[in-house]
């Protein structure tokens, strides 16, 4: 598909004037040419037609090699965040040219979207959409667990052979690390309690060390009001320590209470199911009687 976006050459010559990467409109224009704007959605049999790119995603791509170019030895994570400013510094003149083509990418996408949708038989439909959900539950996890990295949770603490895999995992047996991981369980079953009581100490050290760090990280999200990040558990403890009341044995209570009603109601469901079965078997029985009787006659 040729790129739907061009440059005009008053809107490409104040684009390279502002970003500084080209001397003149011409120049912007070949590198334009040589790097043309990346398809933003394919319809591949295989699966669902891709989300077309936003205005960003499509300056970032294009601005990608140039930066490479002209700093060879840059890292990936600043090549992004040298365009991030750049995009940061255009005007919405500058960033009209990008917006208006993913623009009217996304509504191509739409209508490419309900012709493979059309297509789809129930039970593919069902499997796509557990799939997206499986998707965003990953990304909901891995956001999650980028909040907890930035806002600076402890670590869990380590297993024993967790701290002896750490510090043997150079030395272990095999090329892959599937291999190193085998031969490294293969010798931590093998050792004898006293040869594993260091390791099992540090892992003691480590657990008091993540209570401690754990302890006072969760105070400091009760501070900032996050107690959705804090342990209900830690909680409920804190909260018993300022109003004296825990609301624990009335919930245990409440739990207990619910537990043996499950359980009656279940029983129920078995006898009377039972005796269904037992009359079920009553009844082809005197059928059948009857049906042996009429023959006879």
């Amino acid at each position: 598909m040729a790129p739907l976006m061009l440059l005009s050459a008053s809107g490409g010559s104040l684009l390279a004037k502002s970003l500084g990467l080209c001397s003149s409109f011409s120049s912007l224009a070949r590198w334009t040419s040589a790097f043309p704007a990346t398809k933003c959605f394919s319809t591949t049999s295989g699966g669902p037609p891709k989300r077309p790119l936003n205005g960003y995603m499509r300056f970032l791509n294009q601005q990608r090699p140039i930066v490479l170019r002209q700093n060879p030895a840059i890292q990936f994570v600043d090549i992004t965040k040298k365009v991030a400013q750049q995009w940061r510094t255009l005007s919405p003149e500058q960033k009209r040219p990008f917006e208006e083509a993913s623009a009217v990418e996304r509504e191509r996408f739409k209508v490419i979207l309900k012709q493979y949708q059309a297509q789809l038989s129930p039970a593919q439909s069902i499997a796509l959409a557990e799939e997206r959900r499986e998707k965003l539950a990953q990304r909901k996890a891995v956001r999650k667990k980028r909040e907890l990295n930035r806002l600076g949770k402890p670590k869990r603490p380590r297993s024993a052979f967790n701290i002896y895999m750490t510090e043997h995992f150079e030395e272990a047996r095999g090329i892959t690390f599937p291999m190193k991981m085998k031969t490294l369980s293969e010798d931590w079953k093998n050792k004898t309690d006293f040869q594993k009581q260091v390791y099992m100490q540090l892992s003691e050290d480590d657990m008091v060390r993540y209570k401690n760090e754990i302890k006072a990280w969760e105070e400091q999200m009760v501070e900032i009001g996050r107690e959705d990040l804090v342990r209900r558990k830690w909680l409920v403890r804190t909260r018993a320590a300022v109003t004296g009341d825990t609301g624990v044995k009335k919930k245990r209570t409440v739990t207990k209470k619910k537990t043996v009603a499950k359980k009656a109601v279940a029983k129920k469901a078995v006898a009377k199911k039972a005796v269904a079965k037992k009359g079920s078997k009553v009844v082809k029985k005197v059928v059948t009687v009857k049906s042996a009787g009429g023959k006879k006659a």
